[in-house]
């Protein structure tokens, strides 16, 4: 067993209050809980099979006090030991990639944990309703527990990816004015020196009782003191709840703030319509945990119908080992990024035989057909794509009762009015091009996000009278199918990351090399499109050797922002296009590249 495999698993034995010889699935825990009358479990894992139906008997309405731990996980955690949910498909399935050792939790089980951990959040962390928690963990248990543990004490947790580095958690911790931050060892010095001029941050590390270092908490001793008793808060459908960094084209990423009934709710929709998940499934979605994505499918959506979550902890993606593990595990359910299907699909997958799976879903950047054919040419089965957003849940996609229509997305999902209009908020005639946008009158989808946190200015610019502007354009056909065309804005979609240029820009100039730069998107067989910087060389550097100046400036950008982020590709010209008020004109620049294929 590995070090990080043993830790967790002794650490979750301990949790439980038992040795590792009396560890099982199941106990039968008691739970005094007064469920909200409004929230009903699906316990039939019901399927739609009618599209037309399903929109016009959607009702989804939030009532004014919801909170996902008190109202689904304590919910089926007594479904489970009244006999109506069955202990024999966990709720949680954690697999190490390395020593395949496994560690199954019941709902019963998390719901225990998740309190423990609230009151060391509460008692050992000194955290109160109201306050904001940065949270930066690999795929661990912990990152789990501690969501819910988050939800059940009315804490707003922050996630983000272990890609991070001091700049970008400085940027975070300034913006959020967070009272807490936790992370993994690997991580606390990039934290210690983002935090040097933050006086009441609370820091807590993971990884075990001996991981120690000076001005930090550990998780485990903290665990250790704090009780399994804890009065779940009783919180607000509106009341904040998560925030997400979603990076924009200008300036650093911006504060998506959602509400418990925005993501611990509205998933109700990603779970019925596109996962189409019910207490038997068994869902594995690849995404990182700092991302809203493993929000998505990983935790909301899986959890509010009783499904099995389902996680390999691999430090990095391998295709081949991916179809593995999918022929080795009772999984049911897939979600991946095209990119990693695509790089799957270079593998012999016709060899591979799935022991379980029935329902593979994409998202994250478009889904070109000759993959979707392919893959079911080689697997024999559908890939329904989704789209949706951070700042919202679901928003169209394709499922088994909407007829496949080669390019399209699929249609809007019930509960949420898709349109296409012009700048003005004109809605467009049938296949004209205009914003995707959502309307939000009469009634605002209760997915979608409250705001973005202490900045009105953005807030404002996402609306254009009665609807949100996604930021991307596409066309609706006569049918009322979906068709995406491209990014109204400038953000970079490679490989299922969104990458804002500034960020990129930013790191670039702060090498003595670079005069100016300007960062777009650039096609990619692989990944779809990849990030490529323009940049305009300083005096001092004009008879560099260019070859090793690329490389250098790319090591300097992993060096001081998230690594995915690094120019794959860097052209150096004399000049960059710009407007008369001296703007750089990325356009001219995504245009140039795009327009080369």
């Amino acid at each position: 067993m590995t070090p990080i495999a043993q830790k967790h698993f002794i650490g979750i034995c301990r949790l439980l209050g038992r040795s590792r010889k009396q560890f099982k699935l199941s106990p039968n825990y008691l739970f005094g809980c007064t469920w909200n009358r409004n929230i009903q479990l699906d316990l039939s894992g019901y399927n739609f099979t009618d599209y037309e139906i399903e929109r016009k008997s959607y009702d989804l309405q939030a009532p004014k006090y919801f909170n996902f731990a008190h109202d689904f996980i304590d919910q089926w955690a007594h479904a489970e030991k009244v006999g109506l949910r069955t202990t024999s498909v966990p709720s949680f399935w954690w697999v190490d990639s390395q020593t395949k050792t496994e560690i199954k939790l019941s709902f019963q089980q998390l719901s225990h944990i998740s309190k423990r951990v609230a009151n060391a959040l509460v008692g050992g962390c000194g955290l109160n309703r109201g306050d904001i928690l940065i949270l930066i963990l690999p795929k661990i248990p912990e990152w789990w527990f501690i969501n819910i543990a988050c939800i059940r004490a009315g804490i707003t947790l922050s996630p983000g990816t272990m890609l991070l580095r001091t700049t970008d958690i400085q940027h975070r911790l300034k913006l959020s004015q967070a009272k807490c931050i936790i992370t993994s060892p690997e991580l606390a010095h990039y934290v210690d020196e983002a935090a040097n001029t933050c006086e009441k941050l609370t820091k807590v590390i993971v990884g075990g009782k001996t991981e120690t270092r000076p001005g930090w908490l550990n998780f485990d001793a903290l665990l250790e003191k704090s009780s399994d008793q804890f009065q779940n808060v009783r919180t607000k459908a509106t009341d904040q709840m998560m925030l997400f960094f979603t990076s924009g084209t200008t300036g650093y990423p911006k504060m998506a703030e959602h509400t418990h009934a925005s993501y611990g709710l509205g998933h109700i929709i990603t779970a019925r319509y596109w996962l189409m998940l019910n207490p038997s499934s068994i869902m594995w979605n690849l995404s990182d945990p700092g991302w809203a994505k493993c929000a998505w499918s990983s935790l909301f959506a899986p959890w509010i119908n009783g499904a099995c979550v389902f996680v390999y902890n691999s430090p990095r993606f391998d295709p081949m080992e991916v179809l593995q593990v999918l022929s080795k595990y009772p999984i049911t359910h897939f979600c991946s990024s095209p990119t990693g299907l695509r790089l799957m699909k270079t593998e012999k997958i016709s060899s591979i035989k799935f022991k379980a799976l029935k329902h593979c879903t994409a998202a994250g950047e478009p889904v070109n057909p000759e993959l979707i054919e392919n893959w079911k040419r080689e697997t024999g089965l559908e890939i329904f794509e989704g789209y949706g957003q951070t700042e919202t849940t679901l928003v169209c996609n394709r499922s088994p009762s909407i007829p496949y229509k080669e390019g399209s997305m699929g249609k809007a999902v019930p509960g949420v009015n898709l349109y296409i209009v012009d700048d003005d908020g004109n809605v467009q005639e049938p296949c004209a091009e205009g914003n995707l946008a959502i309307k939000i009158t009469p009634n605002r989808p209760i997915g979608l996000f409250a705001k973005y946190l202490n900045d009105p200015i953005r807030t404002a610019k996402s609306f254009l009278g009665n609807f949100y502007l996604t930021g991307d354009r596409g066309y609706m056909d006569q049918e009322n199918y979906v068709y995406f065309v491209g990014r109204a804005d400038d953000v970079i979609s490679s490989a299922g990351y969104r990458i804002g240029p500034f960020e990129v820009e930013s790191a670039l100039l702060e090498h003595p090399a670079v005069l100016e730069s300007a960062v777009v998107s650039s096609p990619d067989e692989t990944r779809g499109e990849v990030v490529k910087a323009f940049v305009t060389l300083t005096q001092d550097y004009k008879n560099a050797d260019r070859d090793k100046l690329v490389q250098e400036l790319q090591n300097h950008v992993k060096a001081v922002t998230a690594p995915y982020k690094y120019p794959r590709k860097i052209e150096f010209v004399e000049d960059l296009p710009k407007t008369v008020s001296g703007k750089i004109r990325r356009v001219e620049l995504r245009n140039k590249e795009w327009n080369k294929t």
